[in-house]
């Protein structure tokens, strides 16, 4: 089996490279796995205005939970998983804590507007609150002036 390079090798070795080799890397990158093309995009494009990208991924989060299939309990389980997986994707992307917080909010509340009485399935009840309890850890981490902004959209969350 090859082991890959640590981190510090490959950053030493891609030092070392002109901007025409990068750039050759980059693209080889970006055809093998969406994942990595979606990541090289975001930074290249959507990490200078944080807000409009979590507008976008907001806006993706609604329409997933709009064509949610609710003609069973399973197919809105899957649904849900999907959707959550997506979202923290998308927060992997950003990689910073208010896009996080902001992002999770977001799903919460959509979860709760899906028209979906999610609470029948234990494993659905406790998706959402390990999602709350962890806008509430990483809620800890950001500045006084942001917490005390979503501490009433989280206690809004709390009461459904």
């Amino acid at each position: 089996m090859i082991k890959s390079a640590s981190i510090n090798l490959i950053k030493s070795a891609l030092s070392n490279l002109s901007s025409n080799e990068l750039t050759n890397i980059c693209l080889k990158l970006v055809k093998y796995k969406k994942d990595n093309k979606e990541l090289l995009s975001y930074l290249l494009f959507d990490s200078n205005n944080e807000a409009d990208y979590i507008k976008l991924v907001k806006a993706e989060i609604s329409l997933q939970f709009s064509e949610i299939n609710k003609s069973q309990m399973f197919y809105v389980r899957k649904s849900i998983r999907k959707i959550l997986r997506i979202t923290n994707k998308y927060i992997r992307y950003s990689g910073k804590a208010q896009t996080e917080v902001e992002l999770l909010i977001h799903f919460c509340s959509s979860m709760n507007d899906s028209g979906v009485d999610f609470r029948l399935v234990n494993s659905m009840t406790n998706l959402y609150h390990n999602q709350v309890q962890k806008i509430n850890r990483i809620l800890s981490t950001l500045h006084e002036d942001l917490q005390f902004d979503y501490r009433e959209e989280i206690s809004r969350l709390s009461l459904k």
